[in-house]
């Protein structure tokens, strides 16, 4: 596990030096955890949306209450999430496939380049606590097809976090339905222990089904999940694929730089699509072979999961291919292939059992295994190099936070991606409200703080806010601060 404690000292390290930098929806989960802790709001969904439960925001809602808010309050639950991935993907692995494999996938998972670390430690709502619940809906899923856990509690554990997976995102439906279809085929559910699956699938779930019972039928989370998910232009069928299988694959796995991929790592996207489809043909004809002999017990579910996590993972990307984001905004929007480690081992099978037959064709099959691992700390190494930049934006940040508490300004204007982590990071001591870059009422996920006046508006330096403020108040002499410029407006005091 030495590859594991590695993986989560990096995170540490990033985590100290503000890599990578916090952001509004971050903050947004902060404000949250801050309004959690004061007792003021318990809320069901990220703020702004009725979609993507709050688990982040309890988590942290203790360390903020305690220490005050700060980025690394709302880290701290993330990096100790990622640590039980770790562990729930070992256990899992080594059970589903083998030893070897298992310390392969850990030792994967454990790089982290740009995308896959934000994916982890930004507490923007959804990524970071998906991949370990649904690891350990897994192995439950395991211990119970395989009669290791018997107990009703174990079910009643099955249950609560298919439930709060339901609620937190439906990023991961692919793996739930996969879950519950291999649950079903195990054969394991009487009537009395499916009430008690289905009774704390409620109730993991029961925030999100309050909500949709009193919510209109456009608030509802369904509705509001799937128009987001066909949200963007019209874009081809060619363009989302490349934008999400050719790029977004490469990209949301770890294989690339800092917002770019290079053009030799953009290959990595056909071929683990292939090893995907590879790894389902053995699950399947490993099922077929196990029908015809009558094996019923632990291989029939070791199958069954590893087809479920093959399955899973290319659902996924297919999922995300129909996308319009995967055409429109490629870089950011590969977080929705957050959870395709899930498959990694998966992927990785059908190589892997070459490798173990120690025949002719193993050094060939163990090659692509290890370009993967050298790709991927490639991409960890470039994240490395990238971190005092973000340490720098960092900085920036608090010092905007502390001139606008010296000069005691209380509310203000700016951006979205500007706003938040003002009023958070300031403990709600300066206040923000969003607007847009004419100056008008922006996206205010908290709409308590939107205010029309204003004492200054701050806009990060040459951006589109910027021009039009420095249009508009030709004689004014903004504060450059931190790469911001803080213009007082006229009715400032």
């Amino acid at each position: 596990m030495l590859a594991g404690a590695l993986g989560v000292g990096w995170r540490i390290w990033l985590t100290v030096h503000s890599t990578p930098n916090t952001n509004s929806d971050e903050a947004t989960m902060g404000l949250a955890a801050l309004h959690i802790g004061e007792g003021r709001e318990l809320p069901i969904y990220f703020y702004g949306q009725h979609y993507m439960g709050t688990i982040e925001a309890y988590l942290a809602a203790p360390l903020v209450a305690l220490s005050g808010p700060s980025v690394t309050a709302l880290r701290i639950p993330n990096i100790l999430l990622f640590a039980s991935f770790l562990a729930l993907m070992f256990v899992l692995v080594r059970r589903l496939f083998s030893p070897g494999l298992a310390a392969v996938t850990v030792a994967l998972l454990a790089l982290g380049s740009d995308r896959v670390v934000k994916n982890q430690l930004i507490a923007g709502g959804g990524y970071p606590e998906s991949a370990p619940m649904v690891a350990g809906l897994l192995l439950l899923t395991h211990g119970l097809m395989t009669r290791r856990l018997t107990s009703p509690y174990a079910y009643a554990g099955w249950g609560l976090t298919f439930g709060l997976i339901v609620w937190n995102h439906w990023l991961p439906a692919p793996y739930l339905l996969g879950a519950l279809a291999a649950l079903l085929a195990a054969r394991v559910l009487t009537r009395r222990l499916s009430a008690i699956v289905l009774a704390g699938a409620l109730v993991g779930a029961l925030p999100l089904v309050i909500d949709n019972l009193t919510a209109g039928f456009e608030n509802n989370s369904v509705a509001v999940f799937l128009g987001l998910n066909n949200a963007g232009s019209g874009a081809s069928l060619f363009d989302r694929v490349v934008g999400g299988a050719w790029f977004g694959l490469p990209m949301g796995m770890g294989l690339c730089a800092p917002s770019r991929c290079e053009g030799w790592s953009l290959w990595w996207g056909p071929v683990v699509v292939t090893l995907l489809v590879a790894a389902i043909v053995l699950a399947v004809r490993g099922l077929r072979r196990l029908r015809r002999t009558g094996d019923d017990g632990a291989e029939r579910a070791r199958e069954l999961l590893r087809l479920v996590l093959a399955a899973g993972g290319l659902l996924s990307l297919l999922s995300y291919v129909r996308s319009p984001a995967a055409a429109d905004t490629p870089i950011e929007s590969a977080r929705y292939l957050a959870l395709l480690g899930i498959a990694l081992p998966a992927a990785l099978w059908p190589l892997w059992r070459v490798v173990r037959a120690r025949t002719a064709w193993a050094v060939p099959a163990a090659l692509p295994v290890c370009a993967l691992a050298l790709t991927m700390l490639a991409a960890s190494v470039g994240l490395a190099r990238q971190a005092p930049g973000y340490e720098s934006a960092g900085r920036g940040q608090q010092q905007v936070v502390a001139a606008l508490a010296a000069s005691g300004y209380t509310y203000v204007h700016g951006e979205y991606w500007t706003c938040n982590w003002i009023s958070y990071l300031s403990a709600q001591k300066t206040v923000c409200g969003v607007v847009d870059e004419r100056l008008e009422r922006g996206f205010n996920r908290y709409a308590s703080y939107w205010q029309a006046q204003a004492q200054a508006v701050v806009a990060p330096a040459g951006s589109a806010l910027d021009a039009e403020l420095a249009r508009r108040m030709p004689t004014a002499t903004p504060a450059l601060v931190g790469g911001y410029r803080i213009y007082p407006t006229p009715t400032a005091p």
